[in-house]
């Protein structure tokens, strides 16, 4: 499920250096008039099209789609009691990248969410949002997810670069190496952590146990201090795998080494 009630604060980021100061935001009005339900003001306040594109409920396109999409994620969110914490943001040229952790209490139990909503607005008339989060909260079990959008030749330089050359290799020392001191990296399924080289040394040796793990980069959201990775999984060691869509946040510390790296998936890196 998505997390939708921040895709209106992922859009202001994204519309903020492509709307002319002053001018009002018709992605803020439509989220407006699709809360209100008014189907009215989301025809003239929404001439151009809006998707999304969800782990769970595939591809949403057109008005009506969006209401229902929006109306189930509410309902299940509030059995829920959702709790929503903003981690990050990262935007650049109309892209925006919002990292959230929901709390959910089901049965008493409550669990760490991690949630990542890309929003894309080339214009004034359209965006884009794709979720990325694993579905395990949802039903129990993880998902193969299709690729979303179509890798491009581009790698990353500096140490997200290094990084992503250690889990091709398979190398634990190599991608431990990339990180400060304190430096972790988090889990997609209920925001399990790693810290420090000792942690970070038993994971990677468990991930790499079947082989490195390859990547395509799709699309890159770099505002200097965090690099959002959009990419496709499509290999362990030698072998070939289901391609499938997930999405990395590399944060660099001071140092210029990584002091996190947080996933977002439905991908079991281990064998």
């Amino acid at each position: 499920m998505p997390w939708f009630p921040d895709f209106v604060g992922a859009v202001e980021l994204a519309r903020r250096q492509t709307r002319a100061e002053g001018e009002p935001d018709p992605v803020g009005v439509y989220l407006d008039a699709l809360n209100r339900g008014d189907p009215h003001a989301l025809r003239r306040s929404w001439p151009g099209e809006v998707v999304v594109h969800d782990p769970h409920a595939g591809e949403v396109r057109g008005h009506r789609q969006l209401r229902e999409f929006v109306h189930r994620n509410q309902v299940w969110l509030a059995e829920r009691h959702a709790r929503i914490e903003r981690v990050a943001a990262t935007c650049v040229d109309g892209r925006a990248v919002v990292e959230l952790l929901a709390h959910l209490t089901d049965g008493g139990r409550e669990t760490a969410w991690p949630v990542a909503v890309v929003a894309e607005s080339p214009d004034d008339r359209s965006v884009v949002f794709r979720t990325y989060c694993s579905q395990l909260p949802v039903d129990r079990r993880p998902h193969v997810r299709p690729p979303i959008l179509s890798p491009v030749d581009f790698q990353p330089r500096d140490v997200v670069g290094r990084h992503l050359a250690a889990l091709r290799a398979g190398d634990t020392a190599a991608a431990v190496g990339t990180f400060t001191a304190a430096g972790y990296v988090r889990e997609p399924v209920e925001a399990l952590l790693h810290r420090g080289p000792a942690e970070l040394r038993a994971y990677f040796d468990r991930c790499f146990s079947g082989g490195g793990v390859g990547v395509q980069p799709c699309a890159v959201t770099d505002d200097g201090a965090r690099c959002a990775l959009e990419y496709n999984w499509v290999s362990r060691g030698r072998h070939t795998v289901a391609p499938q869509a997930a999405l990395g946040v590399y944060e660099r510390g001071p140092d210029g080494l990584l002091a996190a790296a947080r996933r977002y998936d439905d991908i079991e890196w281990r064998a």
